[in-house]
């Protein structure tokens, strides 16, 4: 992560131009939450009050529309907040829950079934459900893993995208706002019984046809960036997690992102941060309210962002060009794509084709853009 490249305003705005982008999960999914909401108008970092804070009546022009300190603070299971930031162009809302499947989601999923339906579902929930609500949690929480996919899959259109996030890991030494002192013996054992939850949740998501991105192994060298209450990371890993959403979002939306961004001056952006110094670390072992009322004002750019900014020009493409989403691999010799591109193997599945408007893909001369056409499912 020292030298990583990262997404800049300019990607991520982009790649979710027009899209309804749902969160679910606890305080790390809030923070991924807020770090996308910070991205998509500045080109800033969060700082360690913004990590630290919940349920704040605002953040960077976001709203509160449940819970939080509309209600009380508090660190029991039935702690709400749900978040929105709405634009001219994007829609991207947060649920915290403690339960992969609950009477509470079970409202969220209604939610989606009565509503607008997300493009994007980002989600995980594992270290309440394991630590929280029952002494041997294995059993209930594989068989609420499977009724939530079940239900997940049955609701949303084939279009959605939907990624769940494996858990990233945890300290031997943990303390945190679930970490209550009646469960405070579980704290030793806690990370292994991550691992353990990780695994059956992949391979559970993976029969269900989800995309998994396994955050857990992209961070396992990068212990030095959690904080010292050893569950959460600072602004440099989110805004990792940031790329790495925003890259597999590009790749299954089959999207060509422009070159991101190698060695960001962060200098004088990113906070310091009270985390792990390197050499404490121990080397790795060898072996709206929730019905949000019509975003889209303004009228569309037919002319995509490669027109603007990027390498190619108009005599690049052809009348006849279409589209290429991620159904169609392996793409053709002639396009931008080349002819090495490859899906990851291991966390994409098969797209549907997407019936409405991707900034990044081709024009198409004589096709007629209009917010009725795009969206004539989703007004109210």
């Amino acid at each position: 992560m020292d030298q990583m490249k990262l997404v800049g305003h300019h990607h991520l705005s982009k790649l979710f131009h027009n899209k309804f982008i749902v969160i679910l999960g606890d305080s790390i999914q809030r923070s991924v939450y807020k770090d996308i909401v910070l991205l998509l108008q500045h080109e800033k970092y969060l700082n360690n009050s913004q990590l630290k804070k919940k349920g704040e009546m605002s953040f960077e022009q976001d709203c509160l529309v449940e819970g939080g300190c509309l209600s009380q603070l508090h660190n029991g299971t039935s702690y709400r907040e749900v978040r929105q930031y709405q634009s001219t162009h994007h829609l991207v809302r947060f649920y915290f829950v403690t339960r992969i499947f609950s009477d509470y989601m079970k409202s969220i999923l209604r939610d989606f079934r009565h509503g607008l339906k997300p493009d994007l579902v980002i989600v995980n929930s594992c270290v309440w459900d394991i630590s929280r609500h029952c002494l041997k949690w294995d059993e209930n929480y594989k068989e609420n893993l499977n009724k939530f996919f079940e239900e997940l899959n049955e609701i949303l259109p084939k279009e959605s995208l939907v990624i769940w996030n494996l858990t990233m890991p945890l300290a031997e030494t943990i303390k945190g706002g679930f970490l209550v002192p009646e469960i405070s013996d579980k704290a030793s054992h806690l990370r292994h019984d991550v691992v353990e939850a990780n695994f059956y949740s992949k391979a559970l998501a993976n029969a269900y046809k989800l995309d998994v991105l396994d955050l857990h192994f992209h961070f396992r060298f990068s212990l030095h960036h959690r904080t010292r209450d050893g569950v959460h990371w600072n602004a440099l890993a989110h805004r990792q997690i940031t790329t790495l959403l925003t890259q597999h979002v590009a790749d299954a939306w089959g999207v060509e992102l422009p070159p991101l961004n190698a060695n960001i001056p962060v200098a004088n952006q990113l906070p310091v941060h009270h985390t792990v110094p390197r050499h404490e670390v121990c080397p790795p072992r060898n072996n709206f309210h929730r019905n949000p009322a019509p975003f889209m004002n303004s009228k569309f750019n037919p002319l995509p962002y490669w027109y603007e900014n990027g390498p190619f020009q108009q005599s690049h493409f052809t009348r006849d060009s279409l589209p290429y989403e991620c159904s169609h691999r392996p793409m053709p010799s002639n396009t931008h794509f080349g002819d090495g591109y490859k899906p990851c193997p291991y966390v994409m599945k098969n797209r549907h084709s997407r019936h409405y408007f991707t900034p990044y893909t081709r024009y198409r001369p004589g096709q007629q853009f209009s917010d009725e056409y795009y969206y004539q499912d989703v007004y109210f």
